[in-house]
């Protein structure tokens, strides 16, 4: 099976109702476990790069890693997207190498930190979709910003910043009809990282989870009942993850994450897409600590990496799980891009998926 786009896998977890999770990749280890997650869930799935991801392994290397985990398990409906792409050019080297989907944030200016204006973030994702449709790549695009910085992206802003710059509803809809774009990230009050909230009780001074503007995606979704919304920073950052990392020599205070029940509401109300990359960061790193911890003479990378896998792996069974994706790997036929191409009515009058 060759890799899909990305709209149609959005396409169909709208008529199943559920949602899919987007998890970030840096190396090989994460992708093996994405894909046996998948393979044992039987879940479609996309696997996704960040800028910051490209840096460290070189798109290349990534490109042909998940080329190969299409190879390994051809039943299981698999997209390539790039996260956060920065510019029109960054979007167009993953498009020619491959990446059946791409995100160009224009949410931020292509520093990834610096909030755009809205007309900029209009020009630059009307121009990726431009040059992604008649190619039949997916686009998503970003409408207000996320808090916290991760692999080089994300706004930085403090609470009543990030409040300013939640996605406006109203002008969500307008964004869409003026950059025709496939799925749209909405700014709710995630952040990337594993440190979303400066929230805390004032009487215990525990930390508390972010206080997410759950009504903003419930209102878009009456708005644009078909309009495939996706959540970013959106890691559980589970307390036991972190806690074996401090057991094993970690100073990780203060973390938290998004609660499930709160992803599985925005599922509810048009949610397709789950981005997920720091769950798995922790449940590596801590499966790797504790190796090192129990058994310092060990040298060989396989001895920490292997486990390292199957933490992840089973993150991403409790998420393929928790979002509704398992089970539904063979409900459909996959599309080329070819025939996606088509589909956005360029050289063809569609491919019958009903994804127009």
């Amino acid at each position: 099976m060759p890799l899909v786009p990305m709209r149609q896998i959005l396409d169909e977890a709208a008529k199943g109702g559920y949602g899919v999770g987007a998890f970030n990749v840096n190396n090989m280890e994460q992708i093996q476990a994405i894909m046996q997650a998948a393979h044992d869930t039987q879940s479609p799935v996309i696997i996704q790069a960040s800028r910051g991801a490209l840096m460290y392994s070189k798109l290349i290397y990534l490109r042909n890693l998940i080329e190969a985990a299409e190879e390994e398990f051809p039943e299981i409906p698999l997209a390539m997207h790039l996260d956060h792409g920065n510019s029109v050019e960054t979007c167009k080297q993953a498009i020619d190498l491959g990446f059946t989907s791409v995100m160009i944030d224009g949410s931020l200016a292509e520093d990834g930190k610096t909030p755009n204006t809205y007309e900029a973030n209009v020009a630059i994702t009307k121009k990726v979709v431009d040059l992604a449709h008649p190619l039949g790549v997916t686009v998503e695009g970003e409408l207000g910003c996320l808090g916290g910085i991760e692999d080089g992206h994300g706004a930085g802003l403090s609470t009543d910043e990030v409040n300013a710059h939640l996605t406006d509803p109203k002008q969500a809809e307008k964004f869409v009809a003026a950059t025709g774009l496939d799925a749209l990230a909405v700014a709710i009050g995630t952040s990337h990282g594993a440190y979303k909230s400066g929230r805390k009780d004032p009487k215990t001074g525990e930390v508390l989870p972010p206080a997410l503007a759950m009504e903003r995606i419930h209102e878009i979704h009456k708005r644009m009942p078909n309009c495939h919304m996706v959540m970013h920073g959106s890691s559980s950052v589970p307390k036991e993850l972190v806690d074996i990392i401090n057991q094993y020599g970690g100073k990780m205070p203060g973390t938290f994450g998004i609660p499930i029940e709160q992803i599985k509401d925005g599922i509810k109300h048009g949610v397709r897409k789950i981005n997920v990359d720091t769950d798995s960061r922790l449940a590596m790193t801590g499966a790797i600590r504790k190796v090192l911890f129990e058994t310092p003479q060990k040298f060989d990378p396989r001895d920490y990496l292997k486990p390292a896998r199957d933490a992840a792996y089973q993150v991403y069974v409790d998420r393929m799980n928790a979002f509704g994706q398992a089970g539904h790997a063979g409900d459909y036929k996959p599309i080329t891009l070819t025939a996606m191409k088509k589909a956005y009515g360029f050289g063809g009058d569609g491919c019958g998926c009903g994804c127009h």
